[in-house]
Order: C-alpha cells, then structure tokens, then sequence
C-alpha cells in the first residue's frame, strides 16, 4: 500500500511506501539479473563439454574395449575387454608395463626439476625487475619473448641448434670453446634429457617470471622501508617479506606448471620426432606411441585414463594441503 503527500510549494505529489504493507518485488528483473551469469557461460560450458567432456568420456569407453586396427574403423564394434588394457598396462613385470613405468618415473623426476628451475628463475628474475632502472622495460620485453613465440617455431630453432655436426650448441661448446673432445649428441642418447629440459625450461619460465611479477605488485613499498629502517637486509627482506607474501601466488603458480610440464607433448614431438630416446620418454609422448605406433588404440587408452586419474589425485592432495595451510594460517 502506497502513500500519497503533496508538496505544497510545487504541488508536486510523492508516493511513500506504507511501514505496515509487504515490500513490493519486481520477479522478472530479479530473474534476469539471477540468470544472466548462466547466459553468459552457457556458450563457455557447451565448447567445454564439446572439446573436452566427449572425447574423455569416448577415451574412457575405448579403454574397455580391444580396439585395434582391425577395428579402428568400426571402434563402437570392437570386442569388449573389460579391465584387460588395465592389467596389461599395470603389469610392470611384462613389457609394456615395465615401459610405462619407467616412462612415469622419467617424467616425474624431468617435471620436478623443470618446475624447479622455472620457478627458481622467474621468482629471480622478478624480484630483480622490481626496482626501477634505465632499461627494465626492454629486459621485461626481452625475457617475455620465448613465451610469445608459437611452440612449433620456438622448438624447430632449438633441435636444429642441438644438431651434432652443423649446430650452433656443438659450434660453441666444441669448435670455440674446446669444452668437448668431440661433438656431443644431444638429440639421441643420455644427453636428449638434458635438451629436453633445457628447451623446456627456456619456454617455460617466462610464464612463473609473469606470474611473480603480477604478484609482486600487491606487496606494498612500505614493508621494505620499514624492514630497512630496522636493519633488515636484502636476503632477510626476501625470506621474511616477500617470499611469505607470494605463498597464494606460488601455489597456484606451482601447480599449473606442474600439469602443463607433466602434460606436455608439442615439445618432446617437436624436439625428437615420433620415436624419443629412452631418456626422454615423456609419459605423454610414449601414450601417443603405445596407440599410433603400435595401433593397440585400447591399451593407449587405458594408459590415458591412468594418467588422468593421477593428475587428479595430485591436484586434489595439493589443493587440500593448500587449504588447510592457508585455514591454520588465517586461524
């Protein structure tokens, strides 16, 4: 119920919300503020579902059953194998078992020290990029490149820099710098690990480097003053300051370097071809062979799905560790 007054002066007339009556609620406006937020992801939530929900929901039917080139054709009409491709593929005793675990412990120890060293060197490399100078927008430009560069491109430059005979790597380190008595291999052999991870932590560091950036800027200038001001040096402003600071940042940070370096296929394909050395058998490439090369396409499967559920296991320890970590700090 609504009062109208009269203005006097202006013989203008206001109406006034009754005390005592139920407030008046406007639904269809309600509504559509309510479900615009879902409009708006509705396209978002589609492409998922088309990209990626179907084809792991066919990766996971396809791991039952026995499907092979004699029926990649027809797959829906393969055999049903049950958990057969499973047990072939945990069966670390017979071959393809024994492969895919020590292509696991291969990529595990490769993502440990990638994420290492790309966190290490992004976290310097901020850190020394905070104080202005004459030149630090030309060195932010700089050590951004390599992750602006296409992957292909980036990954085609350093395979044929790691050539035996004709290499720019050989060319310095034997030619000019004497270090070897002869030309190392490094795209075959022990040494492929160490390209793989040069190469991959070359593209990847750029990436925590903008992360601890951004995450830098939230810190406010007068901690540092202040901390100087008491005699706190530049170590014990780091340790005390900075690094406790960036611990939301870094854990985030952490784990998606982690599942992008333990997933990554484009670099060790691009940098070895079809067939890596054992030494750089990276989980995800030795999948692509099990079921490409092989064309047991419901072992490769059964291998994928083991893969998923791993990175999931992880991801959820790591975000529970982090909770709770963050619950007993707050607290």
């Amino acid at each position: 119920m609504t009062i109208t007054a009269l203005d006097k002066a202006g013989g203008r007339s206001e109406q006034r919300q009754d005390p005592g009556a139920a407030p008046t609620t406007h639904r269809p406006g309600r509504l559509r503020r309510v479900s615009l937020p879902y409009l708006l992801l509705l396209p978002a939530l589609l492409l998922e579902l088309l990209v990626h929900l179907v084809p792991m929901v066919i990766g996971v039917v396809m791991s039952f059953k026995e499907l092979t080139q004699f029926h990649i054709r027809d797959w829906g009409a393969a055999p049903w194998a049950g958990l057969d491709n499973y047990s072939v593929t945990v069966d670390f005793d017979a071959p393809v078992g024994e492969a895919l675990l020590r292509s696991f412990v291969t990529t595990c120890l490769f993502t440990v020290v990638c994420v290492g060293l790309c966190w290490l060197l992004g976290t310097a490399a901020a850190i020394f990029l905070q104080e202005a100078f004459r030149g630090r927008g030309l060195l932010r430009t700089i050590f951004l490149v390599p992750y602006a560069l296409p992957v292909y491109a980036a990954v085609i430059t350093w395979a044929f820099m790691f050539q035996r005979d004709n290499g720019l790597i050989n060319h310095v380190l034997h030619d000019q710098l004497g270090l070897t008595d002869t030309p190392p291999f490094w795209l075959i052999g022990e040494n492929s690990f160490v390209t793989l991870l040069v190469v991959s932590v070359w593209k990847g560091w750029p990436f925590a480097f903008l992360i601890m950036m951004a995450g830098l800027q939230n810190i406010p200038r007068e901690m540092y003053e202040a901390a100087a001001l008491d005699g706190a040096g530049v170590w014990q402003q780091i340790r005390r300051i900075t690094l406790p600071s960036l611990r939301p940042v870094n854990q985030v940070l952490v784990l998606v370097l982690f599942l992008w370096t333990f997933n990554d296929f484009n670099t060790p394909f691009v940098l070895f071809g079809k067939a890596a050395p054992e030494s750089a058998d990276l989980i995800s490439l030795h999948i692509y062979q099990s079921s490409f090369q092989t064309w047991n396409f419901g072992t490769g499967a059964a291998m994928s799905v083991l893969l998923l559920l791993f990175l999931l296991v992880v991801t959820g320890v790591h975000l529970l560790l982090t909770t709770r970590g963050r619950k007993a700090t707050d607290g």
